[in-house]
């Protein structure tokens, strides 16, 4: 699978990386599975989250003896320095790992919440204290929704995280305003050497009155050709890598998508964002 630098990181992630929301609503024998499929793809790089559920403790078995082949990215929802410190504390105990390569301020949505993690006292303290003492190498920032590329870029200007995480789909950019600030946004990660990951790659439609037969906080695709277009788009643009999808079922399409990325063109990307109309955007 292809590999790229993940930022001033250094690390040649691959392109498909296992997002730990996947393992948190399965038993430890179906999360075996899918953590063993990931190797066999040769994925090397885990987003986790002590709000995933029981992902951490399902992850838990395999660090002590795959510590080395994984870069290992974890996050904290807690906003203050005291909070954030114990829960850094409490994901290390319970992943059975002395340090994390990546900790990063989760589900930064908007500019009140980049105030609470950036502000004295806030959870941005306790990443560069974890930093300052080895538990971390480097320090990111996570958001969702319509704004995620306008917080990020404030975050940016406020700290120089190692990394970023925000959602990237070809219905979402078939909205001006989300594409021309995404863009903006990955042109000043790429000037500045920032890591960048992105999630809900797959999305097909909010769930609304549907069931929701996934594990996901979306309809996604569900099909290998849909899957595949959608992967080609999101990995054509200026990114490191694609956090997994939050279903183990879908897993093996996702993997084997990226697997067989192929880069689209201008003219290619443009005529799929063309057909977004017969979808709903996640974020509006």
């Amino acid at each position: 699978m292809e590999t790229r630098r993940f930022g001033r990181t250094g690390h040649m992630s691959t392109i498909a990386i296992l997002g730990g929301a996947a393992l948190g609503e399965v038993s430890q024998d179906d999360a075996d599975v899918a953590i063993s499929l990931a190797i066999t793809y040769g994925v090397n790089h885990i987003d986790i989250a002590p709000s995933y559920g029981q992902a951490e403790a399902r992850l838990s078995s395999w660090i002590p003896s795959e510590r080395q082949r994984f870069f290992l990215g974890c996050k904290t929802l807690e906003r203050s320095r005291e909070s954030a410190w114990a829960e850094l504390n409490r994901s290390l105990e319970r992943m059975k790992t002395d340090h994390f390569d990546l900790y990063q301020a989760h589900a930064v949505n908007d500019l009140e919440k980049l105030d609470l993690v950036t502000r004295p006292g806030g959870s941005l303290e306790a990443m560069i204290q974890a930093r300052d003492q080895g538990l971390t190498n480097w320090i990111g920032i996570t958001g969702h929704g319509v704004q995620s590329p306008r917080v990020m870029m404030e975050a940016l200007r406020r700290y120089e995280f190692d990394s970023i995480l925000f959602p990237i789909n070809f219905i979402q950019y078939a909205n001006p305003d989300f594409r021309r600030e995404a863009e903006e946004l990955l042109s000043i990660c790429r000037a500045r050497d920032v890591g960048v990951m992105v999630i809900k790659s797959i999305t097909r439609q909010p769930w609304g009155d549907l069931p929701e037969r996934y594990h996901t906080w979306y309809l996604p695709f569900e099909n290998q050709e849909e899957i595949q277009s959608a992967i080609n788009f999101a990995l054509s643009q200026d990114i490191t890598g694609l956090c997994s999808v939050g279903d183990t079922r879908l897993l093996p399409l996702f993997l084997q998508a990226c697997q067989n990325f192929t880069r689209m063109n201008a003219q290619e990307q443009q005529n799929l964002i063309s057909s977004a109309g017969q979808y709903s955007p996640l974020f509006s």
